[in-house]
C-alpha cells in the first residue's frame, strides 16, 4: 500500500512539477514579450517617436515633421530623460524655414506622444534656444499631429515639459509614417 501511495506522489508530484515548468516557462514567454523588442530592433525600450510626415495644405504649402525621439528601459519612470531629436520645416514658394530640437521630454500612451525640446539649430531666429512641443496620433495612413506654437509665443516662455496642443492637424495622404511605441509604467502590486 505505501508503495503504491508512493507511485501515486510520485507521479503526481511529477505531474505537479510538469506544470510549474510549464506556467514558469509561459509567464517568462509572456514577460519577454511584454517587454520584448519594438518592431524586431532589439530590446524594447520605454517609450518611442519615430517616422516623417508632411501636414496636409491646399495652398502648396511644404511642411514636414521628423522625429527619432526614445525614452530607454532604464528612464521608464523619468520621461525628461527622453533622448533624441526632431526636426520641422516649413516652406512655400521662397518662403520659410526650419528647426532642430534636442528632446527633453517623451510621454506615449496609447497610439499618442506628446515630445517637447530645445531648439538647437535654425534659421527662424525666434526659434532659437525655445522649448516647443509637438503631439502625434499614430493613426496609420490618417496620422495627425499638433505644435506648441499654435497657441504658445515662444518670445513669451517656454512651453512646459511634455505639453503641447493636441493633435489637431492632418497628414498629408500618403506621407505619414509615424510610429509610437506606448509607455508602460510598471505599478507596484502593493
Amino acid at each position: 500500500m505505501n508503495l503504491r501511495l508512493n507511485r501515486r506522489t510520485t507521479r503526481s508530484t511529477g505531474i505537479a512539477a510538469v506544470a510549474a515548468a510549464l506556467l514558469i516557462t509561459a509567464g517568462a514567454a509572456g514577460s519577454a514579450t511584454a517587454s520584448g523588442t519594438w518592431e524586431g530592433k532589439g530590446p524594447r525600450e520605454a517609450a518611442a517617436l519615430t517616422g516623417t510626415a508632411k501636414l496636409y495644405r491646399p495652398a502648396g504649402d511644404d511642411i514636414t515633421f521628423t522625429f527619432d525621439a526614445h525614452l530607454a528601459a532604464k528612464d521608464n519612470t523619468h520621461p525628461e530623460n527622453a533622448t533624441g531629436t526632431f526636426r520641422f520645416s516649413h516652406y512655400k514658394g521662397d518662403w520659410g524655414g526650419y528647426a532642430v530640437a534636442q528632446v527633453d521630454c517623451l510621454a506615449t500612451g496609447g497610439k499618442v506622444a506628446v515630445v517637447t525640446g530645445r531648439i538647437i539649430e535654425t534659421d527662424v531666429a525666434q526659434f532659437k534656444g525655445a522649448r516647443v512641443g509637438v503631439s502625434v496620433n499614430d493613426l496609420g495612413t490618417h496620422d495627425r499631429l499638433g505644435y506648441s506654437w499654435l497657441t504658445q509665443d515662444p518670445q513669451k516662455g517656454d512651453v512646459p515639459k511634455c505639453q503641447t496642443a493636441p493633435p489637431f492637424e492632418k497628414v498629408k495622404e500618403g506621407t505619414g509614417d509615424f510610429h509610437v511605441l506606448p509607455w508602460i509604467l510598471d505599478y507596484p502590486t502593493q
